[in-house]
């Protein structure tokens, strides 16, 4: 017998090529992420940097966001912020991890992977873990056509 396991995360992920160089990518997503998010994210209604700092490890944010027509609220912090690489936030209020990776493919053009994980799950949600991933997975890939679609 399988045991469940609360703190199993579940993942999901979505990647994109874009045909801009890796800077603009970065730039738009990352750099000015406070200002753009809610822009690729459709499903945040509410949005706001909360201590002011510049965008850089430490940094926190509030957003409210509707999840498959729930109503959820989150603060979160930028954890890890590498140029032209990297940008990750971690839930505070909520286990959550949240991944932009940048890959430069060419001069040109860039790939995006979006990652999220769900860091906890309560146990009477484990039977839903696929569903769960799927629609993870779906909403990665309409932030990403998002982004793509914002940078022209």
């Amino acid at each position: 017998m399988r045991l469940l396991n609360k703190n199993k995360p579940v993942q999901g992920a979505a990647t994109i090529e874009i045909d801009k160089p890796v800077r603009q990518v970065f730039s738009f997503v990352a750099e000015h992420f406070f200002e753009n998010y809610p822009r690729w994210a459709l499903e945040v209604v509410e949005f706001k940097p909360i201590n002011n700092n510049p965008m850089q490890v430490g940094a926190l944010a509030k957003q409210v966001r509707y999840d498959q027509g729930h109503k959820v609220e989150s603060v979160f912090e930028i954890e890890k912020y590498e140029q032209d690489k990297l940008l990750v936030c971690q839930g505070l209020s909520h286990p959550f991890r949240h991944s932009y990776l940048f890959d430069q493919l060419t001069d040109e053009k860039t790939l995006l992977t979006d990652r999220f994980e769900l860091l906890e799950l309560e146990l009477f949600m484990r039977p839903f873990e696929k569903l769960i991933r799927v629609a993870i997975e779906e909403g990665l890939q309409n932030s990403l056509d998002n982004i793509k679609k914002l940078l022209g």
